[in-house]
């Protein structure tokens, strides 16, 4: 029996390949012929050479992306020096542009699956399993001749999505993974560093279809499903209908994550999700920028103040996650209008802030438009901006350390309480950031992997070194927030001495680690931040946490007894 090996190697463990799912559902026909294959990045390439040789496939097909093309096609040009007979196909945006240079430069692959992939898959696999049609023939493919030369075939029809199947089934393992679906795809808008404004065609899955495979991920009690819409709610019957199947069927353990343009979300939307449990949805949200040159070469038409506006109206309900994105190195963006741009969207204080640089995508307006730019990047993917017209080499450098200090200090969401407090201090949120990522550099502290505690204990350094004259709140504010995520079995070294309040520990914490008491000597309560006040004792709850931080429940302990 003849095998088509279907490959995808994930950025992690965790995620799932949502292309290769489809493609053999799409091929149903065949099903039994076609065997999926998932590795990682993390895997080395002789490991992923050696499992594919032994499943000894009669044709390959690889799912390429920017974060995969190179173990690709490292393990495919060895694979053919093994086992050269056996065709090897590849598909997906990594390789659907600039086709014909690509095949030249890598002969050992047969041909590309260009584009939307599900309809020529199965065409692939009939001819190799049954004999039948012709390669010459075949849409939506490019490959060598007989003569050595690339020959690119016309493009398939775009698919209607009710034809594609649902392509997940029992026989999947869905513990501890992110599993990808899709309810429409191509995108309303045109951003000119994506990809998905190249797809003009805007579809849509029918609601009640959608509704049904919705059903089988709670059935199987997923843990999150991740919409790969580009642009989840701009279809406001569409997003309404699937947020109110979610609501009225959460079971209480799956998370699902939407990507959506907060200035197309309706009061009515807002409403309906700030019914939701906390941590059933969350809301990925791309800003990119707030700098109005940038915005409109970008071709990313929004109202920032309906963003904003929206974005408060979600937060007041203190029920959903939201992920901000903002992008370096868009064109029109100098330093200091991107350090505008970070100050503006941390202003927010959304739950994540996702710090990322441009990537030259072929295929994008950006990439047709890099000249002009002057954009210098990476010749290798993901083929990340080095500098532009605006931007120098040095100013990237400086927003890479403002990123790093922002994943670990902010984005972990395990210093809030300690960054907080030294936002007082800082005029610029972005200074504030690269000002500490500096710090970490002159003292050798980057490329070092370092524990949470000492974390903490490296930014009681930096506060020290701006010489604070009360750097007591700030040691107080940095034990608040270890307490806050974990009882710490070694005692922070700048805390007091935790024998003090023994007999308020011994009261309330009748289950010993499950919970901690702490005294405190300043406020953290949101009238009085930061502010001296009288003694008083928190505890920590680690049994009950906040289901969208993961923080201990806080309560105010009232002790009227003597501490020794």
């Amino acid at each position: 029996m003849k095998k088509i090996l279907l490959t995808a190697v994930n950025a992690k463990y965790i995620h799932s390949n949502l292309a290769v799912y489809s493609l053999r559902a799409y091929a149903r026909e065949l099903k039994e012929n076609i065997v999926l294959a998932e590795y990682t990045i993390n895997n080395r390439t002789e490991y992923i050479l050696r499992e594919i040789y032994l499943k000894k496939p009669d044709v390959i097909c690889f799912s390429c992306y920017i974060w995969n093309i190179s173990i690709i096609l490292e393990v495919a040009e060895e694979f053919h020096k093994l086992c050269p007979k056996v065709p090897i196909w590849v598909g997906g945006p990594e390789v659907s542009y600039e086709v014909e240079a690509f095949l030249k430069e890598h002969p050992f692959i047969t041909g590309v699956i260009i584009g939307e992939g599900e309809k020529t898959f199965s065409e692939l696999c009939r001819y190799y399993v049954k004999g039948e049609g012709s390669l010459e023939e075949m849409k939506g493919i490019a490959l060598f001749d007989g003569a050595g030369n690339v020959q690119i075939h016309e493009s398939q029809e775009i698919l209607d999505m009710n034809t594609i199947p649902f392509c997940y089934d029992l026989s999947e393992d869905f513990s501890h993974r992110i599993i990808y679906y899709e309810s429409s795809r191509g995108c309303p808008f045109r951003c000119s560093y994506c990809l998905s404004s190249v797809e003009k065609i805007l579809r849509f899955r029918d609601v009640e279809i959608v509704k049904r495979e919705l059903q089988f991920f709670l059935d199987q009690k997923v843990k999150q499903v991740k919409f790969v819409d580009r642009t989840f709610n701009c279809d406001k019957k569409h997003a309404m209908a699937i947020w109110q199947y979610i609501l009225g069927h959460d079971n209480g353990i799956t998370n699902f994550h939407f990507e959506i343009a907060a200035d197309l979300l309706t009061d009515e939307e807002a409403d309906l999700i700030a019914k939701m449990r906390p941590g059933l949805i969350q809301l990925e949200i791309g800003v990119q920028s707030t700098h109005d040159e940038t915005i409109r070469e970008i071709h990313r038409h929004m109202d920032l103040k309906d963003v904003h506006q929206m974005m408060k109206k979600v937060q007041k309900a203190g029920n959903i996650h939201q992920h901000l994105d903002l992008i370096a190195g868009l064109p029109f963006e100098d330093y200091e209008t991107f350090t505008h741009s970070f100050d503006d969207i941390y202003e927010w204080k959304p739950e994540q802030l996702q710090l990322g640089f441009l990537k030259v995508l072929k295929g994008s307006y950006m990439y047709e438009h890099a000249k002009e730019y002057e954009a210098v990047y990476r010749a290798k993917p993901p083929y990340e901006v080095l500098r532009t017209k605006w931007l120098s080499y040095e100013d990237i450098c400086n927003i890479k350390l403002a990123e790093e200090m922002l994943e670990v200090y902010y984005n972990s969401t395990q210093f809030p309480v300690s960054i907080r407090l030294l936002e007082t201090i800082h005029e610029s949120a972005y200074h504030m950031f690269e000002n500490l990522g500096h710090f970490y550099e002159e003292h050798g502290y980057l490329a070092m992997s370092h524990t949470r505690m000492r974390r903490s204990e490296i930014f009681l350094e930096y506060v020290e070194s701006l010489g604070v004259a009360d750097m007591e709140v700030f040691y107080q504010a940095a034990t608040y927030d270890i307490y806050s995520r974990e009882n710490a079995k070694s005692r922070p070294k700048w805390a007091k001495d935790y024998a003090q309040w023994k007999d308020v520990t011994r009261a309330y914490c009748p289950k010993g680690s499950l919970a901690h008491i702490e005294c405190f000597d300043y406020s953290f309560e949101e009238d009085a931040f930061g502010r001296k006040c009288e003694p008083y004792y928190l505890k920590f709850d680690y049994e009950n946490r906040n289901p969208l931080t993961n923080q201990a429940e806080v309560t105010i302990i009232q002790w009227e007894g003597e501490t020794k």
